[in-house]
């Protein structure tokens, strides 16, 4: 019966999001108690607190770009768009154009890149980051961060990673760009 139910739900969710579930059901179909455990990770991943949504988003969606640029790069615009985010701000954010992005979004992108990096120049970024909205803002950058990393990462290991590929954003063709973090003094 929790099968059922969970298969079910996978299957509304890969509806909505036309997106393939094949790794999760995978995952269902080995062990469910690993499933159940697996399935904690959206909590990880939907925390947003005090956070714009378009910072939220451009994060989400630079950190997976530089993991995978393929069918979690086009979930993420699909659930960006879902939320209200701008079609221009996720555009500008996969093609790698920073001087079209708001301030806002700027930063969180910068973030995200040098975080993934290890770069020390994540400090500076941070403190502004929490000088503008605060720590729990902070957390959900970090929490955005680092859930874009690991569902890429377990698709890949189970075999269902694929190559990037140009992504859709309302009807515009994209092809992301994966930027090495080249972190510009636009933080004030």
């Amino acid at each position: 019966m929790l099968k059922w139910l969970i298969r079910n739900r996978l299957t509304a969710f890969q509806n909505k999001f036309d997106y393939d579930l094949a790794y999760a059901r995978q995952i269902l179909d080995a062990d469910t108690r690993a499933f159940l455990r697996f399935a904690r990770l959206g909590g990880l991943s939907a925390y947003r607190r005090d956070v714009p949504l378009d910072v939220y988003y451009a994060v989400k969606l630079a950190t997976t770009v530089l993991e995978d640029c393929g069918p979690c790069t086009q979930l993420m615009v699909a659930m960006a768009l879902h939320d209200g985010v701008e079609p221009r701000t996720i555009a500008s954010v996969l093609e790698g154009s920073d001087e079209r992005l708001g301030d806002a979004a700027w930063l969180g992108v910068q973030f995200a890149r040098a975080v993934v990096a290890h770069d020390s120049a994540a400090d500076e970024l941070r403190e502004e980051i929490v000088r503008r909205w605060g720590p729990r803002a902070l957390v959900s950058l970090a929490f955005a961060i680092a859930a874009a990393r690991v569902y890429p990462t377990i698709k890949y290991a189970l075999g269902h990673g694929k190559a990037c590929r140009r992504v859709i954003v309302a009807g515009e063709t994209i092809a992301p760009r994966a930027h090495e973090p080249a972190i510009a003094a636009r933080v004030h």
